[in-house]
């Protein structure tokens, strides 16, 4: 087994990032709070039902992920790399069989007893860790060498990428094959490694797209919203005039008109467009602002990190959380095409706000070696 060898800390924890973690955790929570009141009472009678899941589910286990990883030396993660992916690779697996939950046409979720939850939404930690641990490792050239780096970074991408396309999770697969990209040119490999990914990921997703008529629509009305406002251009026409309606205040917290008989996804995917109309282009550019400080952070950390490992695991929580939350907010805006990637911290579901969580005290883990 391969030694780990501990830094020594001179430093405490960040409380600058602890604390961005905390204000982005709690304003999650009061956004989800507004955006699911109605439609919790509606459906369950229960205006706080959503957000006491997310509580349960979500929040507890992200909080005790935290806990434990900003407590458990993060160098302990380098020995376990391999088998949390591997593990994570049969869970993404198990989708496909009885264990599997299927809705709204997607098999992304997993019963496991009483509890089901989305492997994806862990492979965006197992991944980056696994990628930070394979390209430190002083024993091989991954950087340089085609068979020893680059064939089976292709190799173990095209596997989790056939996994994600499968469920269909296509977003998910263009922002975490990016993440190991950047990771990986981070790491110091050849440009033309990076090129080739890039160039043969587009030929890919180019070929995913034209053969699945839903994927194709999107993208023809992102060029066209109005071809089609009642079917295909619905949910961005709605999102775009939700956003729009917010002006720079806001409605007011708690008084969007959107949310329950008109936006799409109010939860997750559009929740962005709820937190536009309710706190307007003011709390909708604070949470612009929350995303880049935290992002900022993490790269600062990460440049003052003398150990390889700790620096590329913060470059791909950086980047995962930057892209995600980029894509989602843009796709909303109608800047891009319209995509099913929920906002991190922020957007209703368990797994996601227990993952970031548990990312965030590994990072807060690291920023004491930094």
């Amino acid at each position: 087994m391969t030694e780990v060898r501990f830094l020594k800390s001179g430093h405490r924890h960040d409380y600058f990032l602890f604390a961005l973690v905390v204000i982005l955790t709690t304003a999650g929570l009061v956004i989800l709070a507004s955006a699911s009141s109605d439609l919790g009472r509606i459906r369950f009678n229960d205006s706080y039902y959503y957000l006491k899941h997310q509580l349960l589910y979500g929040l507890s286990f992200g909080i005790a992920g935290f806990l434990v990883m900003a407590k458990v030396h993060y160098q302990y993660l380098r020995r376990a790399a391999f088998i949390m992916l591997l593990i994570n690779i049969v869970l993404l697996a198990l989708v496909f069989t009885t264990a599997g939950i299927s809705a709204g046409g997607a098999s992304r979720w997993l019963k496991l007893g009483p509890l089901a939850f989305q492997p994806s939404e862990l492979l965006k930690l197992t991944f980056i860790i696994y990628l930070a641990a394979w390209l430190a490792n002083p024993k091989v050239n991954r950087i340089q060498n085609l068979r020893e780096g680059f064939i089976p970074f292709f190799i173990v991408s095209g596997i989790l990428a056939v996994l994600l396309i499968l469920q269909p999770a296509t977003s998910t697969v263009v922002i975490l094959l990016l993440t190991g990209l950047t990771i990986y040119f981070v790491s110091g490999v050849r440009l033309r490694y990076v090129a080739s990914a890039v160039l043969i990921g587009l030929v890919g997703l180019g070929l995913v797209i034209w053969r699945t008529p839903y994927r194709f629509d999107r993208i023809l009305t992102f060029l066209d919203p109005a071809r089609d406002v009642q079917d295909t251009g619905y949910q961005i026409n709605q999102a775009l005039m939700t956003i729009g309606s917010g002006g720079f205040l806001g409605v007011g917290y708690g008084k969007s008109t959107s949310k329950v008989n008109y936006l799409p996804a109010p939860l997750d995917d559009s929740i962005f467009a709820v937190a536009a109309q309710e706190l307007g282009f003011v709390g909708a550019g604070s949470l612009v602002v929350l995303f880049g400080t935290f992002v900022f952070r993490l790269l600062r950390i990460a440049q003052g990190l003398r150990d390889r490992f700790g620096r590329l695991i913060l470059v791909g929580f950086a980047t995962i959380v930057a892209l995600q939350s980029l894509v989602n907010m843009a796709a909303v805006s109608g800047l891009i095409p319209l995509t099913g990637v929920p906002l991190p911290f922020i957007s209703y579901g368990g797994t996601a706000l227990a993952v970031f969580l548990t990312m965030s005290g590994i990072a807060v883990n690291i920023s004491k070696y930094a």
